[in-house]
């Protein structure tokens, strides 16, 4: 029995290779003969680079850079396997994982850092990049000759109910007073942008990424905005380690409505579908309009969390939790084999 296992990373708790570890683990203790096949995946957010480097063959470049409150941080990016390809992701200048919950207030964080990864890669002859946002971007001369690709892991548009500051605010420590600042000021962005370059950017799919990097990347790196996990997926070749597989477990620290967006399972979901083989989704919290993905082709949904608990403790027990979920859900499914009709 080939059980496929692509799980996106379980956000400020657990890496999508720890999550994939645990899940095997646990399902191991009772389908101990099973061929588990381990694909840790990203969508364009935290873990990207890892996954791109790992399915290329490539290297981690290591780097001090501006943290998103204005401090130093020791960042990356990854080079493929050929030399040719920087993969950048936002979160590790200017991921909110860097920033501690009490100090978070996107009206002072910046994304410069990123930008500085950017310009490294070009000082070392880079001209493919793929970027992976939330983040932000330099203007540079040299980005003419330079083919970049915004690895994107939501749709949603810059402005608006569905909009950067509506959305994304919140998660990063805004309150409501502050997100009517930041629409306010994100409107002002688009109609600045619509009078300098006549593009009309308020509703482009994915612009609102990154609090408006998706948009930055577009109308002046001349970027091409994509699905982050297609090419993640294409890169770790899922759809050949799909073919004859029993099942295919994925999952993320959250799956709710948001998840049908472009977020990592949904993506695995729609290879797996193609195949016609069953999908679990695993998630720290199911959230509300869950049940959206069930559309989408994920089977079923489970939460980790065994009992209400301060965040802190919920994120450092992560790997505890998510082996005993996976051990649970391979439970149900050996007693399932064992009922009769």
């Amino acid at each position: 029995m080939k059980i496929v296992i692509a799980p996106d990373s379980f956000k400020e708790s657990l890496s999508a290779e720890k999550c994939c570890q645990a899940i095997k683990a646990g399902f191991s203790t009772l389908f101990p003969d099973a061929n588990y096949i381990c694909l840790p995946i990203a969508d364009g957010g935290e873990g990207t680079v890892d996954a791109m480097v790992a399915a290329t063959g490539g290297n981690i470049v290591t780097l001090e850079v501006c943290g998103p409150m204005g401090e130093k941080v020791n960042a990356f990016y990854g080079l493929t396997g050929d030399g040719k390809t920087a993969v950048i992701e936002m979160a590790a200048a200017s991921g909110l994982m860097l920033v501690a919950p009490e100090k978070r207030n996107p009206l002072l964080a910046s994304s410069f850092g990123t930008g500085e990864l950017i310009r490294h890669a070009l000082d070392n002859d880079i001209r493919h990049i793929i970027l992976g946002i939330g983040g932000s971007a330099t203007v540079d001369p040299r980005l003419a000759n330079c083919h970049i690709e915004v690895a994107c892991d939501v749709d949603n548009p810059l402005v608006g109910a569905r909009g950067a500051a509506a959305v994304f605010g919140p998660q990063k420590g805004a309150t409501p007073e502050m997100v009517e600042e930041l629409e306010q000021g994100l409107q002002n962005y688009a109609r600045v942008l619509q009078q300098q370059t006549e593009i009309n950017v308020c509703q482009m799919a994915g612009g609102g990424a990154a609090g408006g990097m998706g948009i930055a990347a577009a109308v002046f790196l001349n970027a091409d905005i994509k699905p982050g996990i297609e090419i993640v997926l294409n890169a770790v070749n899922l759809a050949q380690a799909v073919q004859g597989a029993a099942l295919v477990i994925t999952g993320e620290g959250r799956i709710d409505s948001q998840t049908a967006g472009g977020k990592a399972p949904l993506g695995v979901a729609s290879v797996a579908k193609q195949f016609n083989v069953p999908v679990i989704g695993i998630a720290g919290v199911l959230g509300d309009g869950v049940e959206v993905v069930h559309q989408y082709g994920i089977d079923a949904v489970f939460s980790i969390l065994p009992r209400l608990a301060p965040l802190a403790e919920v994120l450092a027990s992560g790997e505890t939790n998510l082996f005993n979920s996976a051990r649970n859900i391979a439970c149900a499914i050996k007693i399932g084999q064992g009922i009769k009709n």
